[in-house]
C-alpha cells in the first residue's frame, strides 16, 4: 500500500521513473525493517514531503528501538543490509532511535523530473513573467 501510494503521488507530479524506482525501494526497506525489528504492535506511519526540489520521507515505530533489534540479529551476515540499500539509493538517511520511543528512518532523495512534468510546464510558464 505504501508503494503504491508513494509511488502514484510521485509519478502524477512527473518524478522520473528512475527515481521513483529508488525512493520506492529504500521506503520498502524501511517499512520491512519496521515490520522486521520494531516488536511492538507492528504499527508505523509514513510520511512525505516535497520541498525544494527534494522528496522527505519520514517512517516511523513504536517498537523498541535500534537496540533491541540489533541485539536479537547478532552478527548475521544480513545484519544491516537494508540500510546499505538505502543509503546507496538516497541522498540522505538518518536514523533516530531509542527504547522509550521507537525508531524514525528519515529519507531525502533530490528528485529528478521526467520532461513532461507539470512542475517543468509551469516553470516555463512562470520564467516569461519573471522578469
Amino acid at each position: 500500500m505504501v508503494r503504491r501510494v508513494i509511488g502514484d503521488a510521485l509519478r502524477a507530479l512527473g518524478v522520473a521513473d528512475d527515481c521513483v524506482a529508488d525512493l520506492l525501494l529504500a521506503a520498502s526497506e524501511a517499512c520491512t525493517n519496521v515490520v522486521q525489528h520494531a516488536r511492538a504492535t507492528g504499527d508505523y506511519e509514513v510520511v512525505g514531503h516535497i520541498d525544494q526540489g527534494a522528496c522527505t520521507l519520514k517512517i516511523m515505530d513504536w517498537g523498541r528501538g535500534l537496540r533491541g533489534a540489533e541485539e536479537d540479529r547478532g552478527m548475521l551476515s544480513e545484519s544491516g543490509r537494508g540500510i546499505r540499500i538505502m543509503r546507496a539509493l538516497v541522498d540522505d538517511l538518518s536514523i533516530d532511535s531509542s527504547p522509550e520511543r521507537g525508531t524514525v528512518v528519515h529519507l531525502q532523495k533530490r528528485l529528478t523530473w521526467s520532461d513532461e512534468a507539470l512542475v517543468r510546464r509551469l516553470d516555463r510558464r512562470l520564467m516569461p513573467s519573471a522578469g
